[in-house]
């Protein structure tokens, strides 16, 4: 059944972040000790070759996502003495995000992001991480994720299938824009949302009443600013960042899912570094998650007074019979997958 969400302020959730980090950190140092490569000349030494990785992910230049990989190429250049470079390929330049997710599988591109719930679409379980309402906050996530037995094996499984993930980062919480009022689970009856192909996504439109509409992120501002859809939902910093609030004249503050997004690098790229390009490429990201982290819960507390210098109307309709409307999920999840995942959750509740 889908839980309540416990309301931290955000120096709380700065706080306990920190903390959360550094477990991480200490977490990941742990898996980077062995293996060697990455593209370099043939024949040359691995501990001395030069390696450049390419980045692909669909948020635009200028996103806290662009931001924090920014950092991670200075990061990792700096910490293995120039002989990583990270070319950074933003706004789905190399494909959307699943078949990026699977590229990097593959071993053809070197790094992208993901959301733990959006891998779903590949170990199906986990399709759960992205379920509106699953956890208390960013922390709870992450804790399932990296102090559960039941998250190490997903950290396993995850490597079996070609991505070794480096870090993770909170993402935002997603809310709802649209073009017209949302006051109650009522008003969303019948409305076009856009929504990313991902189960969880499209299960939380059509139980709130919506049309569920997926379709590219870059398609989305058009579809907006034409009508086509007639609302999205995303991260008050995607909002931001892609300029919906020109072609919204609403945001209502769902708050349905928290979005995480892992840092992931092909594990057949990853094996082929020299250690010590392991340990720069892992100390770099963590360090860029964090500020990726911190930049998100900086901004969510002004990115609402902006909207509404722009224009906006906010509204907060009453999330109880959003949850109620959801709870067919869980109970569909178990009966799919068993409980085990349900159960790491609750254990990782505080």
């Amino acid at each position: 059944m889908p839980m309540k969400i416990k309301i931290k302020t955000v120096k709380e959730r700065a706080t306990h972040m920190k903390r959360i980090i550094a477990l991480l950190l200490v977490a990941i140092s742990l898996f980077t000790l062995a293996g060697c490569g990455g593209k370099s000349e043939a024949g040359a030494p691995a501990e001395e070759k030069n390696v450049t990785l390419k980045l692909g992910f669909q948020a635009n230049a200028g996103s806290n996502e662009y931001m924090a990989a920014e950092l991670l190429a200075e990061k990792a250049k700096e910490y293995s003495n120039g002989t990583i470079t990270v070319e950074i390929f933003p706004g789905g330049q190399l494909g959307d995000d699943r078949a990026m997710i699977d590229q990097v599988a593959a071993g053809a591109l070197d790094m992208t992001y993901s959301e733990t719930g959006r891998l779903g679409l590949w170990e199906a379980e986990l399709e759960i991480f992205g379920y509106p309402f699953a956890f208390d906050d960013y922390d709870h996530l992450i804790r399932t994720l990296t102090e559960t037995e039941y998250g190490k094996a997903i950290n396993a499984k995850l490597e079996a299938r070609g991505w070794k993930i480096l870090a993770d980062a909170y993402n935002g919480t997603r809310h709802t824009t649209t073009n017209k009022a949302i006051n109650s689970i009522e008003d969303m009856k019948g409305l076009k949302l856009r929504v990313p192909n991902a189960a969880a996504n499209l299960a939380f439109a059509e139980y709130s009443g919506a049309a569920a509409t997926p379709m590219p992120f870059a398609e989305v501002y058009l579809a907006l600013k034409t009508n086509a859809v007639d609302g999205q939902e995303n991260p008050l910093s995607t909002i931001d960042a892609q300029k919906f609030y020109e072609v919204q004249p609403y945001c209502a503050l769902t708050g349905h899912i928290i979005n995480d997004n892992n840092y992931i690098i092909s594990k057949i790229v990853y094996d082929k570094l020299s250690p010590a390009q392991q340990e720069a490429i892992t100390k770099a990201t963590v360090e860029a998650a964090e500020f990726h982290t911190n930049k998100f819960i900086e901004d969510e507390t002004a990115l609402l007074e902006k909207f509404e210098e722009m224009g906006m109307t906010i509204t907060t309709p009453d999330k109880t019979a959003f949850r109620e409307a959801c709870a067919p999920m869980y109970e569909e999840y178990v009966a799919k997958f068993g409980d085990a995942a349900v159960k790491a959750i609750e254990e990782a509740r505080q």
